[in-house]
C-alpha cells in the first residue's frame, strides 16, 4: 500500500487528471512505437478504471472512435463508448462486434490482468490464456496493417504467446514502459503489420 501512495507515476496521475498510472505506460509506448493517430477506431479490452482508454480518446480526437470493455464499472470517459462485461462470455463478443458495426479496428490494445490467486503457475496460465483471447479478438477484426498491444508476463506460455502472435503480424516487440514497476515480470508485446490469414494465399 505504502509502494502505491508513495509511487511518483501514481502521485503524477492524480496531479494530471489521469484514471491510473496505467495511462504513462501506453503513453510512453505510443510515443516511441506512433500506435495512436486521428480519427483511428481503437478498442479497449479490459479497459477500467480507463487509464488506456482516456489516452487513446485524446490521441485519436474527435473523428476517432474508442471502443471499451470491462468487466467492472467504469466512470464515462469523454470520447469512450463503454460495454460492461465478461470478454470470455461469446454474447459480450457478439455485443462487442455487433457495436462494431462491421468496421475493422486500426488498434486493439489489452492492459488485462486475472485476479490474482497467489499460486504463480496459476496466476501465470490465466494471465496468458487472457493474452491469447485478446490475440483472438484482434485477429478477427483488425484491418490489415493494424496493430495489437496486450499485457504479458514473461514465465510459463509467454514464448508461445510470442509465436502465436509472429504468425499474425509483420513484427513482434516487447515493451517494457518506465512506469511498469521493475521487480514485476509484467511486459507488453506489441504486433505491428497485421496480416489476415486470407492474404497469407
Amino acid at each position: 500500500m505504502r509502494e502505491h501512495v508513495t509511487d511518483p507515476y501514481v502521485q503524477r496521475a492524480k496531479a494530471e487528471g489521469w484514471r491510473s498510472r496505467a495511462a504513462f505506460k501506453l503513453m510512453e509506448i505510443d510515443d516511441r512505437d506512433r500506435l495512436l493517430r486521428p480519427g483511428m477506431t481503437v478498442v479497449d479490452l479490459g479497459a477500467a478504471p480507463g487509464g488506456w482508454s482516456q489516452v487513446a480518446a485524446e490521441r485519436v480526437g474527435g473523428a476517432g472512435r474508442v471502443l471499451a470493455l470491462d468487466l467492472l464499472d467504469m466512470a464515462p470517459v469523454a470520447g469512450v463508448e463503454f460495454l460492461k462485461g465478461d470478454f470470455r462470455e461469446d454474447a459480450v463478443l457478439r455485443e462487442l462486434t455487433f457495436r462494431l458495426a462491421g468496421r475493422l479496428a486500426d488498434l486493439v490494445i489489452s492492459d488485462m490482468a486475472p485476479n490474482i490467486s497467489g499460486i504463480a503457475v496459476s496466476d501465470q496460465a490465466r494471465a496468458v490464456h487472457l493474452a491469447e483471447l485478446a490475440l483472438a479478438f484482434a485477429e478477427m477484426h483488425l484491418k490489415p496493417g493494424g496493430n495489437f498491444l496486450v499485457k504479458a508476463f514473461q514465465g510459463g506460455g509467454f514464448d508461445a504467446l510470442r509465436k502465436a502472435m509472429a504468425a499474425a503480424f509483420d513484427k513482434v516487440v516487447v515493451r517494457k514502459p518506465k512506469s511498469s514497476r521493475d521487480r514485476s515480470s509484467e511486459v507488453y508485446l506489441l504486433g505491428l503489420g497485421f496480416r489476415p490469414l486470407s492474404e497469407e494465399g
